[in-house]
């Protein structure tokens, strides 16, 4: 026997589950059952056309042209002004109603003896562009497609009637030298699990709870990708206390005075300023736009050696860091290294060169070098001849 499929509008939807909000507690069992129902019956619900929640286009008479191309952060935030925003009692409903299709879709899957995980890249579609199943390339049985689809719509036009949140909240953390887009691109997928974990008989807004994701998911861009070298999440917390002291006591507190003001160990204290130090590019521009100036290149570099690059922009020069090493040596062993590497030599020399020197085995003269340079091994050192291995 052949049934009819139909589609219930969201009007009629809302009129009975706003009957089932009133008793809490047994709204879920009341709409499961209901859920269960309409799939038995091959009920559908009316998937909304995207430009319902647009505000229409309006032009307005005394707009200045706009000259030039916008840049994509432009062309999204005029996207997101143009959409409606939902108010308290909507977005309730709109709440309610992804829970039904929730409990829609899991009979369904339950129906057909497959599970949430069997859905992963099994249905691709573009809201603006939806009609109806076929339209959306499942390769999964008609109803489980069609439930899918109904909550992943529902899931959709309330993220991007909220993705103002991501524009808003992303100024507090746009200033710390990571892309904003990067940002609002965290924060919009943030606003899914948001979606996923609201509750609305807690009666919060959607925005005082999809704000905690946001945070969250900036925050963890940041942990991430903000520095060059990688810093341990606990520290990057103890840097935000540090800083904080600092800026209160001033920049020559000392260790102990900013540890009892941000109620932290010594040790962590000089840890969080350590790590504090920024990695930036010489080629790096001091700002953006048409009053760009030069980079960090430009300042540093020497104009009597003929090049922006020069060996006073090292912490340690390699001619520092050998000397430095050179100075734990003996007499002895600072002989034969110098002999043997060329070090202020005019060439290097042999092992047997320097055993006639010194009138030794070559044996002997090995021995002193393996133990000099094992000696040399200095931070110093190492950090000044990193660049160059």
């Amino acid at each position: 026997m052949t049934v009819t499929r139909s589609i219930k509008s969201l009007e009629e939807l809302d009129r009975i589950l706003d009957r089932y909000a009133e008793e809490p507690d047994s709204f879920a069992a009341k709409a499961k059952r209901r859920g269960q129902d309409w799939n038995r019956q091959q009920v559908d619900l009316e998937l909304r056309d995207p430009a319902s929640w647009r505000k229409p286009e309006v032009q307005r008479d005394d707009e200045a042209p706009r000259t030039g191309v916008a840049s994509i952060e432009e062309q999204l935030r005029a996207e997101i002004d143009n959409l409606t925003i939902m108010d308290r009692v909507e977005e309730a409903r709109h709440a309610r109603r992804i829970e039904f299709a929730q409990f829609r879709l899991e009979h369904a899957l339950k129906s057909a003896g497959l599970s949430s995980e069997d859905i992963d890249g099994k249905v691709k579609y573009d809201p603006a562009t939806y009609r109806d199943v076929e339209s959306a390339a499942c390769s999964l049985p008609e109803n489980v497609c069609r439930r899918w689809l109904e909550l992943h719509h529902m899931r959709t036009e309330l993220v991007e009637r909220n993705l103002y949140l991501a524009i808003i909240n992303v100024e507090r953390y746009a200033h710390l030298g990571v892309s904003r887009l990067d940002l609002i691109q965290e924060g919009s997928a943030a606003l899914f699990r948001a979606v996923d974990g609201f509750d609305w008989k807690r009666g919060l807004l959607f925005r005082t709870y999809a704000v905690h994701w946001l945070n969250q998911a900036y925050r963890s861009y940041l942990y991430n990708n903000g520095q060059t070298v990688r810093v341990p999440v606990y520290l990057q917390k103890a840097m935000k206390h540090v800083r904080a002291a600092v800026d209160k006591l001033g920049p020559d507190a000392p260790i102990s005075a900013i540890a009892e003001e941000a109620d932290l160990g010594e040790h962590l204290v000089e840890s969080a300023l350590a790590a504090s130090r920024s990695t930036l590019s010489i080629d790096s521009p001091f700002s953006s736009g048409d009053d760009a100036s030069g980079g960090l290149a430009e300042v540093l570099g020497q104009a009597d050696e003929g090049t922006v690059y020069s060996t006073g922009m090292e912490d340690i020069t390699l001619e520092e860091g050998i000397h430095d090493a050179m100075e734990r040596l003996s007499d002895r062993e600072r002989f034969v290294i110098e002999l043997r590497f060329g070090i202020n030599q005019p060439r290097e020399h042999t092992l047997s060169e320097v055993a006639a020197k010194l009138g030794v085995s070559l044996e002997r003269i090995r021995q002193i070098q393996v133990r000099a340079i094992a000696k040399m091994k200095t931070p110093n050192l190492r950090k000044a001849i990193d660049p160059f291995l």
